[in-house]
């Protein structure tokens, strides 16, 4: 399964530019694929006309609070000859998707173990088809997991701290920084766990989320929901698709049928997490994340969420090790800052 590595530096702008013209092709095609697939995935038809208010909004909002993430947007465009609305679509496409009740499926389990050997790993369930898109991205202070022109994603920086999340639903999703671009920010400047709790407690988030951030000292989550964090921590937090904190559980949207997916995973990660040694090498934990239910198959429905991906971060060794597609079938690739 193909998978991009793009090595990019010098300025914001530069680094985006790298980034596009490295995916001008792809790109093209995946925008015009249905609108980046949107249209695969919504009843109604989008266009990209009809969207622009939406996008204007949310281009300002991140724009305000992370600038130099805006400029690399439009580098991206420069370099993948596409608009500036394009490539900010690419970014917005999980907002501006919204949520339904109806998904019956996964959306990642993550965890994190800290100590002398920090680990964070994860599987990505996405809907779309996206591990037709995936790219491995290297700036100057981070590597980041990629699909289809998102800055940002999930990935480890050189200070030793990495960052994993899942989807939550709850309370209203409005105009603000994506959660993907907030992890790039927190990639970008934190040094810590301590760092990134309080970048994060400082940016107006658009949607609701679980991040998951891990360095040699703290291993947490932290939830987002209508511009309010909650933190949970312990040496091996571990989280799927419901809320966890009290505090939130109560606004949580999930179906029944996605809660029980949910419960099942979070509890078969936490055990399998339970029989993995400390220091285990990756394809320890890619065995934990290639297992049903953790690993969600495909059901041959563009609209259903699947594994597309699964990752093992070690921070302290700047290593991102990558199984594109379902991880059960495809063998392991290994990625350093």
């Amino acid at each position: 399964m193909s998978v991009t590595f793009v090595a990019a530096g010098g300025t914001a702008r530069e680094v985006g530019r790298t980034h596009g013209a490295a995916l001008a092709a792809p790109l093209r095609a995946f925008l015009d694929d249905g609108l980046a697939r949107l249209n695969h995935l919504k009843d109604a038809p989008l266009s990209l006309d009809g969207l622009r208010p939406s996008i204007a909004a949310y281009r300002a909002a991140v724009t305000a609070a992370l600038p130099d993430l805006a400029e690399e947007v439009a580098g991206l465009a420069e370099g993948a000859r596409i608009t500036e609305d394009e490539a900010w679509l690419l970014q917005l496409r999980r907002e501006l998707m919204g949520y339904s009740k109806i998904r019956t499926g996964g959306d990642c389990t993550t965890y994190a173990r800290t100590g002398a050997a920090p680990v964070l790993a994860q599987t990505v369930d996405l809907s779309g088809n996206l591990d037709t898109h995936i790219t491995v991205l290297r700036t100057p202070r981070s590597l980041v997991l990629s699909f289809a022109g998102l800055l940002g994603y999930l990935g480890l920086n050189r200070a030793g701290l990495a960052v994993g999340l899942n989807l939550v639903l709850g309370g209203a999703w409005r105009p603000g920084v994506p959660p993907y671009l907030a992890i790039r920010h927190l990639l970008d400047h934190a040094g810590s766990v301590g760092e990134a709790l309080k970048l994060l407690a400082d940016l107006p988030l658009a949607s609701s989320r679980s991040l998951t951030l891990c360095d040699r000292e703290r291993a947490v989550y932290v939830e987002h929901l209508d511009g309010e964090l909650r933190v949970g921590q312990g040496p091996d937090p571990v989280h799927t698709n419901h809320f966890l904190h009290p505090d939130f559980a109560p606004a949580d949207e999930l179906n029944v049928f996605a809660r029980n997916s949910s419960l099942r995973r979070l509890r078969a990660a936490t055990e399998g997490l339970a029989r993995i040694a400390p220091a285990a090498p990756a394809e320890d934990h890619f065995a934990l994340l290639a297992r049903p239910p953790v690993c969600v198959p495909d059901r041959g429905d563009i609209r259903a969420e699947r594994t597309v991906a699964a990752v093992v971060l070690f921070p302290d060794e700047g290593e991102l090790h990558l199984r594109p597609g379902d991880p059960s079938q495809n063998a392991t690739r290994t990625f350093t800052l």
